[in-house]
């Protein structure tokens, strides 16, 4: 079994950038913790915030999803308590893989995210992948995760949970799932694509490691 560790700086950005590939660990056994730093801005919402990620991540089968009290927006004056935390979270679980946001970000909480993650899961962690958001820029794949038609269903339900974040245009992450990857795939290689293989999500491994098994004497 695999752990994998997802940290976001916001509610629904693991939803936006990985839910298929999510919902494919969980289907195969792996557990997925989803660690956000914020729920977003203090008040009322906080807590329907949480409801939706809970909603969505028992939909995608996330095992746990946890999350910390940084401010929105303020994430570049609580860098010291996000670094520490951060460790408090991976040797909680001592995760296989992280994955968090791409460096390069439109997103100032996500490229702070991105950096202090990188920091600690270089430490803490085998293997470290970016994810794509809708803000990263100068973004070029090195893997691409290919969805079935169930895995778009559960994406769209997923992001549906989203009811606070108008922002979520279900027709546009819906179209960018469908054809993104022909943008980075060779039409000949599409060709030989399997039906199935329906949509995609786009990743960037920033370090990935591999054991062999030691064989029997």
């Amino acid at each position: 079994m695999t752990t994998v560790l997802i940290v976001v700086a916001h509610p629904d950005d693991a939803e936006i950038a990985m839910a298929m590939r999510i919902l494919d660990y969980t289907q195969s056994g792996d557990r997925v913790r989803v660690h956000a730093l914020t729920t977003g801005h203090t008040g009322s919402g906080t807590d329907l915030r949480r409801q939706e990620c809970l909603a969505a991540g028992a939909l995608l089968g996330i095992s746990d999803y946890t999350f910390s009290q940084i401010p929105d927006s303020r994430f570049t004056s609580h860098r010291a308590q996000i670094n520490a935390e951060l460790f408090t979270v991976m040797r909680r679980d001592r995760p296989d893989i992280v994955y968090t946001h791409f460096p390069a970000d439109q997103h100032l909480d996500h490229t702070v995210t991105s950096a202090e993650v990188t920091a600690v899961a270089l430490r803490e962690a085998a293997n470290l992948t970016y994810f794509r958001s809708p803000y990263s820029t100068g973004f070029e794949p090195n893997e691409i995760f290919m969805g079935t038609a169930e895995h778009l269903q559960a994406k769209v339900a997923a992001l549906a949970c989203f009811t606070s974040q108008q922002q979520i245009d279900m027709a546009t992450f819906t179209s960018l799932a469908r054809n993104q990857y022909r943008q980075h795939v060779h039409h000949r290689v599409l060709e030989r694509l399997p039906a199935e293989a329906h949509a995609s999500e786009l990743f960037s491994i920033a370090r990935r490691l591999e054991f062999r098994p030691a064989t029997a004497s």
